[in-house]
Parts: structure tokens; sequence; C-alpha cells
């Protein structure tokens, strides 16, 4: 794995060295004063024996009794341990040499220490790189053309967003998701009219990567070389955004299949598989519905009544659930295209049956998911709140 060092903790580092040095350079001719007379033997202080000796190298001179520190001599004549007369007066003033050329040895350590970091040689601490750069890091939209997916490219790769170096769009075309990506356009999809503004603007052009990603025809391992483990970067998250599209009445069963259970489970793979940290999955209120009884309630009857499509999202989400990977679970009551009318409500798993939200405030929660720890392996069931005014967004207020 690759090691990733911010220069903020590099810097840190720096200083915590920098003030040990100090330390160690105000300290050391001070020990060696106080400790000379016990050393030498000289009638001032105690005689010590070789393992005594030993004993105060090895505890730098002090040990623990009873909560409090003492020195190795006060400790060693409270246990009333017998000195050993020595006779040998060559033999003191080498411990005592020996002793006085550790301490000097660690000051000048400290020094060259302090002296490399002022220098501005701080190659211990830089972070690792692999060919020469650092790893980026970055985040994956799967589903990226989306009507609730491009809102969250947009708001990812947004000027005001600095928590990612790149973002992925994972798209099943990538010329035809350039061009519509770069243009800002209204799209029509049945009732709903969706205003949409250029993601791929000039200031964004490098931070936006479009890669290719069917979750139906690619593998989990062509997932992993073409979007998690493409050019030199470290993906962090993902964000699964993909659905089938309502379509043909006689296919729409296995397409929800294809797509929202068995594709979106390979993805889950290929995530892991890649080592990413964090999953946000984008679902819908009432997938568990048959499990807390709304198979009759009008929310699950329409919904599912399209490819049983809450069926199959709740295996993908308890997919999820089993990975072991780090996941917030949106589940949003009936998207609409519109600006929010009214003030987000976030409610528990299994708890709404109806509601409505904007795709902007689902796109909100989403990119907040991502880094908040209050929602991690968590799942967000989120409407706007009736009678109420819409608010700016700011965080998840739970």
């Amino acid at each position: 794995d690759n090691l990733i060092i911010t220069d903020s903790f590099v810097t840190m580092m720096k200083v915590l060295v920098v003030a040990c040095s100090l330390l160690v350079v105000t300290i050391s001719p001070a020990v060696v004063v106080a400790f000379s007379p016990l050393l030498s033997g000289n009638g001032h202080g105690r005689s010590f024996t070789h393992q005594q000796s030993t004993a105060m190298k090895t505890n730098g001179a002090v040990a623990q009794n009873g909560g409090r520190y003492e020195s190795v001599a006060v400790l060693n004549a409270k246990e009333g341990m017998e000195d050993e007369e020595v006779d040998n007066n060559d033999n003191n003033n080498n411990r005592l040499m020996d002793r006085r050329n550790v301490l000097v040895q660690s000051t000048t350590a400290g020094m060259m220490a302090m002296g490399m970091l002022l220098s501005g040689n701080s190659a211990a601490f830089a972070a690792e790189e692999v060919s020469g750069s650092k790893k980026a890091r970055v985040v994956v939209v799967a589903g990226a053309t989306g009507q609730t997916g491009r809102r969250i490219l947009e708001r990812l790769a947004g000027e005001k967003n600095d928590s990612w170096d790149v973002v992925i769009a994972g798209v099943r075309n990538p010329q035809k998701a350039s061009k519509a990506l770069s243009e800002s356009s209204t799209v029509i999809r049945g009732a709903m009219v969706q205003k949409v503004p250029s993601v791929l603007s000039a200031e964004d052009s490098n931070k936006v990567q479009l890669q290719k990603l069917d979750v139906v025809s690619d593998s989990t391992d062509t997932m992993v070389d073409t979007i998690f483990n493409g050019g030199n970067s470290v993906v962090d998250s993902l964000v699964i955004a993909v659905g089938f599209v309502p379509g043909n009445p006689l296919k729409m069963s296995s397409a929800a299949h294809a797509v929202d259970n068995v594709g979106t489970c390979k993805l889950i793979d290929a995530a892991k598989k890649a080592g990413v940290r964090k999953i946000v999955m984008v679902s819908s209120i009432l997938t568990n519905g048959r499990n807390w009884g709304q198979t009759d309630s009008p929310g699950f009857v329409i919904t599912n009544a399209f490819g049983q499509v809450l069926d199959e999202k709740i295996v993908a989400e308890n997919y999820l659930r089993a990975s072991g990977l780090d996941y917030t679970i949106v589940r949003p009551g009936g998207l609409k295209a519109k600006p929010p009318a009214g003030e987000l409500y976030i409610s528990k798993e299994d708890t709404l049956n109806s509601g409505e939200i904007s795709r902007d405030l689902v796109a909100d929660v989403c990119v907040a998911s991502l880094l908040d720890p209050k929602v991690s392996n968590q799942v967000l069931e989120i409407i706007e709140q009736d009678g109420t005014t819409p608010k700016v967004f700011n965080g998840l207020n739970m």
C-alpha cells in the first residue's frame, strides 16, 4: 500500500523533532553535571556495580516506585542492595567517560537532526512517492450522466470542493458523455424538465476524467482496471448513482435486475478489490418495504411496478452492508428536477413511505456523506419537509 503524508503532517513532525532536539540540547549538560558525582564514585556519591550501571543505562537513571519517579541510586538504597567495592580507579573512570559519551552523543544527534530540519532536509518525513509523483486523491461517480449523478459530479468538481484531486465520471459512452457534460442544456424526460449547467467547464477540465463503465457488460476485473486502477491515483471513494431507465414493459424486470442488482453488486466487488475506503449508494425509500409492512402502500406499489426495482435494490443494499466497507445508503423519496421547495428532512431507516425531494438535495447529501463520520455505515431516508422554507445546504444535521 502506498503511504501518503500530507504537507501539514510533515510540518507537524518537523516541529516535534525540533522541540525534542532542543530539549535534549538543554538538559544534557545538566544531566552530566547532576550525575557526575554519582557516576564517578569519588566519595560524594555511591559506587555502582556493573548490574546497577546497566540498569541505569536501560532505565534512563530513573524508575517508577509507587507512582513516583526516583533515581536508581535511591531505589537501590531503599531495597538494601549491597555495593561492591571497586578497587580499580581506571575502571571507574572508564565507566564515567562511557556515560558522558552517551550523553554527548545524544546531544550531538539532536543538534544534527535539528540542523537537517532547519536546512530543509526532511527526507525521513517525506511522503512516499510512486514513480516520482505523489498519488492523487480520487472519487468515482458511477452513473455520472444520470440526472442525479450529474449533479453529484458537478458538486465534486466545483471550485469550492478541494477535498478531491480528481473526480472520475464512470459513463457507458465517454465520447457521448463528453459532449453532454460540456454543454448546458434543458433535458425533458417524461414529465420532468431538467436544467443542467456544464460540468466540464474550463476550470474543471483538469479535475474531471471520463472513464468507460458499464455495470451490465463489464466484468469485475475490467472495472478494477479501467475505473479504480487507471493512472497515477488512489481511489478513495465511490458514489453509486446507477439505475435502470424504464422502457420496454416486457424488459423492465430483466433490466432492473441487471443494473440495480447484479451490476451494482459487481461494482461493489470491484471497489473492494481495488481498496476503496468509502461507498455512498443512491437507493430509494421503501426498498425494504416488504419487511416493515408496506407492500400495500401506494409508494411501494407504484414504484415496484417498474420492474420490481425496489426488490432488486434491496439485494444490492444488503450486499453493500455485508461487504465490510464503510458505506452510507441514501434513500430519497420521489425525485424531482426542480430546486428544493422545502427544508431537507433526514429520517432513520425504514421510516418514510412517501414524500418528494429535489435531486439537488440528493446530490448535496451524497457529497456530504463521503466525508462525514456521523453517517458511517448508516441508512439515510430523505425528503423535503412540507410547509417549510428551503434553506441553503449546510451539512448533514441529524
